[in-house]
């Protein structure tokens, strides 16, 4: 599916229901919609423009397609207008495929560290539907019992960055937290030196954590 831009972005919160998602009406019918199905409830809304769906009250999700990879730079302006106009937290999936591959390098630069957004890549709406389904749960979850994660959750500001530092190769929970406790952003985190990485993860983690994020 390619999506396609919109005028009309969404500029403020929109009410989601516990435990629901709301979808752009364009994704009814897709394999994204029919895998959410049984999981999670899943609402349709003409009116979403430039979101394709709202996992809360502030946060918000945009796909890109392969198909949107491989059109051209519409999806560039399509997130920069979303980021200069939307209040909301907006968290990039992208399809990462053999077809893809050769320009994920280059969007993962410009959404992390020129827009600033969180990325998070798939290979097909199968994962994608799997990865909004965690959010939503992780969404869910009520850590005000646990003083260690509400410690954790006031660091970090969005849990939604603690995952994605955790999708970098060779990095887990209590190399993720530390690494954001260090550099507080995924922008300076990218930006780090190997020598800076090292003194947090050590020499071999440092290397793939460079590498993933240089490359």
């Amino acid at each position: 599916m390619t999506t396609k831009a919109n005028s009309t972005v969404s500029v403020g919160s929109i009410a989601v229901p516990y435990g629901h998602v709301i979808g752009n009406e364009k994704w009814r019918g897709s394999e994204i919609a029919q895998r959410l199905q049984g999981k999670i409830r899943l609402i349709f809304e003409d009116g979403l423009g430039l979101v394709d769906f709202h996992l809360s009250n502030r946060t918000c999700i945009l796909y890109i397609s392969e198909a949107d990879l491989v059109a051209g730079d519409e999806f560039k302006r399509r997130l920069v207008r979303f980021r200069n106009a939307s209040r909301l937290s907006g968290i990039v999936i992208v399809e990462k495929t053999q077809i893809s591959d050769q320009y994920f390098s280059a969007v993962q630069k410009f959404v992390v560290l020129e827009l600033g957004m969180v990325l998070l890549p798939v290979g097909n709406q199968g994962e994608a539907s799997q990865l909004i389904t965690q959010l939503v749960r992780e969404q869910s979850k009520d850590h005000s019992s646990n003083p260690f994660l509400r410690k954790q959750c006031s660091q970090l500001a969005e849990p939604s960055l603690f995952r994605t530092v955790q999708q970098i190769p060779g990095v887990g929970k209590t190399k993720a937290l530390l690494l954001l406790q260090q550099f507080g952003s995924l922008h300076r985190l990218c930006n780090a030196s190997v020598k800076e990485l090292e003194l947090v993860v050590g020499q071999t983690v440092a290397q793939q954590i460079y590498t993933f994020l240089c490359s």
